[in-house]
């Protein structure tokens, strides 16, 4: 899970539309969602590796935004069917 910061909203998510295409293999892009302001994003990208991630968001992501990474896992969330 990739929670940003955004600095510069159009780039940001301009940059990420580009950027689904180039997703590291065996990786998948479940969720995309922004704040009504712009001003915070949540990505949630399914892959093996935390830093595959990372390295991945910021190569595309990181001029526009402060991003924070976390390890998610659905089965623990409040209020999701199992």
């Amino acid at each position: 899970m990739a929670v940003s910061t955004i600095s510069d909203e159009d780039r940001f998510w301009g940059t990420l539309k580009k950027a689904h295409g180039k997703l590291p293999k065996g990786a998948k892009w479940t969720l995309a969602v922004s704040s009504t302001d712009g001003t915070k994003a949540v990505n949630v990208i399914v892959h093996d590796s935390i830093d595959g991630v990372k390295g991945f968001f910021e190569e595309y992501a990181g001029s526009f935004a402060t991003t924070e990474y976390f390890e998610a896992d659905a089965a623990n969330a409040v209020g999701l069917p199992k």
